[in-house]
């Protein structure tokens, strides 16, 4: 895997103030996307065990509330082998932080059992998230008053309300 970039400080890919990593490659190619060159996936720098513990170093600060990971597409089959392994090891160093996702794919038609993202990780990916913001950017949507997404038919999904309750409960409208 390989990633354009970590944001040691963001305050605007989720609540509070959170590191960010950046994945490269992407198959949704959104019309308007403001990341375009992360959809190569070789675009950036290789993904390693020293960038991981790069991150980890990061959230180990207590002003941290968190991880974000963004892309490029996380849910990108080959994303997902390798983000499995750094949001293990934050689960387990660091259990309260938070983690968040976005993905220009939907929960339901794409990342889901059976459903064309899936595969042998995404279950324990999507129950490690607290927060999953799903759904492409659509242009015709965009939205510069949402918070956490560029338009209106993205979802913040709370993700452990809605393995629970087996349905989708929405972190905010």
């Amino acid at each position: 895997m390989h990633y354009g970039n970590i944001k040691k400080y963001d305050i605007a890919d989720g609540e509070g103030v959170r590191v960010t990593l950046f994945v490269s490659g992407c198959r949704v190619h959104c019309p308007g996307c403001f990341q375009k060159q992360t959809w190569d996936f070789l675009f950036g720098n290789e993904f390693t065990k020293e960038t991981e513990n790069e991150i980890i170093k990061y959230l180990k600060e207590e002003y941290i509330d968190g991880l974000t990971i963004l892309g490029g597409e996380p849910f990108e089959p080959e994303n997902q082998r390798e983000l499995v392994k750094l949001l293990r090891r934050v689960k387990k160093e660091l259990p309260n932080k938070t983690i968040w996702s976005y993905s220009g794919y939907v929960l339901e038609q794409n990342l889901l059992e059976g459903k064309n993202k899936h595969i042998e990780v995404t279950d324990e990916i999507l129950s490690m998230l607290d927060v999953l913001v799903d759904g492409p950017f659509l242009e015709e949507k965009k939205n510069i008053s949402l918070a956490f997404r560029g338009s209106e038919n993205q979802r913040v999904i709370n993700m452990k309300e809605t393995l629970k309750q087996k349905k989708i409960i929405m972190y905010i409208e």
